[in-house]
């Protein structure tokens, strides 16, 4: 009977593991890392300039601003260009729309082109930032300087065209906005390239004043916190954070509220991810910077910021100077983000069993590479691990069998011992021992399977690849679920064929709780990406198959 309660703790296991997932993000926020000591005189001094002034949205505030309005990084302007108006520039390449307010040259507004919202409505695309009444997702950089005049992200750019557009053969597109005052002169570019998702984002400055400039450049992305939704399934929104020393490091919202994040880093990059996106700002490698996390609660909507800042460089006069950085906002394609920089695959998170997931992953893009259908990738590859554990699960399925024909025997003997367990118990022993049965020889296969399968449900679920990827008949969207719940109903009911071919518990209790296992399954998986549920359909068919044949070969032995 160790089997029955080995899938019944597993399938117990299973609930409290999402049950587990949801509370963490509600309830269990990770520890802020310390700041790492550098010994850089510059990104020091940055870190005092941050902690010496909380109300701030990184830029400077204006002397008549009031503290208590320094974050709105959505609404309120503050700086010396508040007279002047902005107005949007909107740009379109052959992947994104976007859109970018000459206040500050804030990207505004990003919509994928080849990823639509929906699969009905294609001509909807998804947004990735957005400025609307009630959520925001704005991508900022800009300049500071102590003793200078520089361009924040509250400042108005000047341009000269209101629309850019890459045409056919044109592989680059540079959007400029420029930027003067007290013979300083800043353009700040946009450098689109075609098939790519990384742009290029620049701020010139040449010093036509008589004395030195000097500032540093910060970028930052700044987000409300999503809007909650019904999907049962739930993926890590927010903030993350790169470098060599401290690797891949999470900063949720909650971690953001409790305190302001400090980290001074050589290289590496920060990001807002979510479920199949991110957006990330990647400076150069070998520049230092100060990584910082701002908030402000005190909004509508309530808003987080995660932000480099470079170390102050110095322009002399009559000379200039070139910071530059990268943006990357788009799909977590693990092969382009290999290519952008180090770590960042590494936002496609397969949880702690990374190590067996991203192989899993790499097999099933193989597999749809040459059948073309990643549901029959899907299946090809469960067939795989199947064939795997073949033996494995026939040592399992070998071991049920034969407490399935001792079953009688096993009954008669709780009614003849009732409830002295101790008698019961020492007679199953010997009656396992005189059939050659090993009660654990069951669980041992089965527990080794388990990692197996929990990685291959993290690659399915972040794999962007099956986003509105059709399979066949009414399945035209692997990442949802199935419209009409055939596949949860066709995966209750082979659950349940499974539990009839096993040997029945002796403990009634059990036995109701294993009964209600698949009604239980059926509910939650109604809800789960009919990929995921594919999966689970196909693997309990081929495990049906081969545990009937054992199980009637077992059966027919004399």
């Amino acid at each position: 009977m160790e089997n029955q309660k080995l899938f019944l703790y597993a399938g117990l296991a299973f609930i409290g593991l999402l049950i587990w997932q949801q509370w963490q993000l509600d309830y269990g926020p990770q520890p802020i890392q310390p700041v790492v000591d550098r010994n850089n005189q510059q990104i020091q001094q940055s870190a005092q300039d941050i902690n010496s002034n909380q109300a701030s949205d990184m830029p400077e505030l204006a002397q008549n601003t009031k503290a208590s309005n320094f974050a709105n990084t959505a609404n309120n302007v503050s700086n010396t260009s508040t007279s002047l108006n902005s107005k949007t520039v909107t740009v379109e390449t052959d992947l994104v729309k976007l859109e970018i307010d000459t206040r500050g040259g804030v990207v505004t507004s990003l919509k994928l082109k080849a990823y639509p919202v929906s699969i009905e409505d294609k001509n909807n695309l998804l947004a990735l930032v957005y400025k609307k009444e009630d959520e925001i997702f704005l991508i900022q950089s800009g300049l500071r300087s102590k003793d200078s005049v520089a361009p924040t992200h509250h400042d108005v750019y000047q341009t000269t065209a209101d629309h850019y557009e890459m045409q056919e053969g044109q592989d680059e597109l540079i959007v400029p906005l420029t930027w003067v005052k007290d013979g300083i002169t800043v353009t700040k570019s946009y450098v689109f390239k075609r098939s790519n998702y990384l742009i290029d984002v620049q701020h010139q400055i040449k010093n036509n004043t008589d004395k030195q400039w000097i500032g540093s450049q910060y970028r930052q992305i700044t987000r409300s916190q999503p809007l909650e939704t019904s999907n049962f399934i739930y993926t890590y929104t927010g903030a993350v954070v790169y470098n060599e020393e401290i690797k891949y490091e999470k900063v949720d919202f909650g971690d953001m509220e409790d305190e302001n994040f400090r980290l001074n880093s050589e290289g590496g990059w920060v990001a807002m991810i979510q479920h199949y996106f991110l957006s990330a700002w990647v400076p150069d490698q070998k520049e230092n910077n100060l990584v910082y996390s701002l908030k402000n609660l005190k909004t509508y909507p309530a808003n987080y910021t995660i932000g480099m800042r470079s170390s102050n460089q110095t322009v002399e006069n009559q000379q200039q100077y070139t910071f530059s950085s990268q943006l990357f906002v788009g799909p977590k394609l693990t092969h382009e983000l290999e290519k952008i920089t180090k770590g960042l695959d590494l936002t496609v998170d397969y949880g702690f069993l990374t190590i067996i997931s991203k192989p899993l992953y790499w097999l099933l893009e193989n597999i749809n590479a040459i059948v073309g259908n990643w549901g029959l990738a899907i299946i090809l590859l469960t067939v795989m691990i199947k064939a795997v554990f073949y033996k494995l699960s026939e040592t399992s399925y070998r071991s049920m069998a034969r407490m399935r024909k001792v079953g009688p025997r096993l009954k008669s003997l709780k009614e003849r011992y009732g409830d002295d367990r101790q008698k019961m118990n020492q007679a199953m022993m010997d009656l396992y021992k005189t059939e050659k049965i090993n009660p654990m020889s069951g669980c041992l296969p089965i527990l080794i399977q388990i990692p197996v399968f929990i990685a291959l449900y993290w690659a399915l679920l972040e794999s962007v690849e099956l986003r509105h990827a059709p399979f066949m008949l009414w399945i035209n969207d692997l990442s949802s679920k199935d419209p009409y719940y055939v596949l949860p109903l066709i995966m209750g009911i082979s659950m349940f064929i499974q539990q009839k071919l096993n040997p029945a518990p002796p403990d009634p209790m059990q036995a109701k709780v294993m009964m209600a296992l698949p009604f239980v399954f059926t509910i939650f998986f109604a809800f789960f990406p009919s990929g995921l549920v594919l999966y689970w359909v196909v693997n309990n068919i081929l495990s049906i198959t081969q545990q009937y044949f054992i199980t009637r070969s077992i059966e027919s032995e004399k």
